[in-house]
């Protein structure tokens, strides 16, 4: 089973002009196919470290989405940076060049103009389709401009799509669903927690610790707030894992924390 991640590429995201989206989308598609997200990185738009972070994440066997930078522009550098990464040559994947130069003619159609394929705009819109040597499209239904894929050496692979969500979100879909429907686990997965009133973490750490050696597999977790709008201070305190272990967990936790004088609020499951 593959870990899945994340890589988000902008200097509009670490200036804050713009807020990532991405993160919390992609974790909704992934919970909705009973994956989780083992990781997410962010990185400006400069070349070399675009690169690093591109060649680290090849090099893992992850499944990794790569968001924005895939553009032609001058702030775009997502492609060059990913041939890098391999070291593989560029070059116009030829259905990508078919896909942009169809979309250019429907938008000639759109606007009562002449198709006109040398003209110099559209031959800048030719490069949207150079990407490293071997790689394979990611389809693009709202305006056909391909994303594309790259295997990595280690068995993993990286979808490139652009940074608008409205592109992105479908793009990410497919590759999940056409590629890696296989990892797929349904209902193999979930959390149980309670909502604890005022509580504190310290003196209720030896109960997680005893629950995690009692429960091999199964991962304890506690989510303090100081100031929810509707708990208040709390601590959200729970387990994940298998359903069966989760459960048998979850009930140890309940029972070694009766001892404690504490206030509890709503039990929450999720998976």
């Amino acid at each position: 089973m593959p870990e899945f991640g994340l890589i988000v590429v902008g200097d509009e995201i670490l200036s804050g002009k713009r807020a990532d989206k991405h993160l919390p989308k992609f974790v909704e598609l992934l919970t909705e196919r009973g994956l989780r997200l083992a990781w997410a990185e962010y990185v400006g738009d400069e070349p070399a470290r675009i690169t690093a972070t591109l060649r680290r994440a090849l090099a893992t066997g992850d499944v990794v989405v790569c968001t924005g930078g895939i553009g032609a522009t001058p702030d775009d550098h997502t492609r060059q940076c990913a041939a890098a990464a391999l070291g593989v040559p560029l070059a116009l994947h030829p259905e990508a060049r078919r896909l942009i130069e169809q979309r250019g003619q429907d938008m000639a159609r759109q606007q009562g103009q002449p198709w006109e394929p040398e003209r110099a705009d559209n031959r800048q819109r030719l490069n949207m389709g150079v990407f490293p040597a071997g790689a394979r499209i990611v389809p693009n239904p709202y305006n056909q401009i391909p994303g594309f894929a790259l295997a990595g050496p280690a068995g993993g692979a990286i979808y490139f799509v652009p940074g608008f969500p409205v592109m992105a979100w479908p793009m990410m879909a497919w590759a999940l669903d056409t590629e890696w429907s296989h990892c797929f686990t349904r209902g193999a997965w979930r959390e149980r927690s309670v909502v604890l009133y005022g509580a504190m973490e310290a003196p209720l750490t030896p109960v997680m610790e005893r629950v995690e050696a009692a429960h091999p597999g199964v991962r304890v977790f506690s989510l303090p707030s100081v100031d929810h709008p509707e708990h208040g201070r709390h601590i959200e305190l729970g387990v994940k894992g298998a359903p069966a272990q989760a459960d048998a967990a979850y009930a140890d936790l309940r029972a070694w924390l009766q001892p404690f004088a504490l206030s509890y609020g709503p039990e929450l499951v999720r998976g």
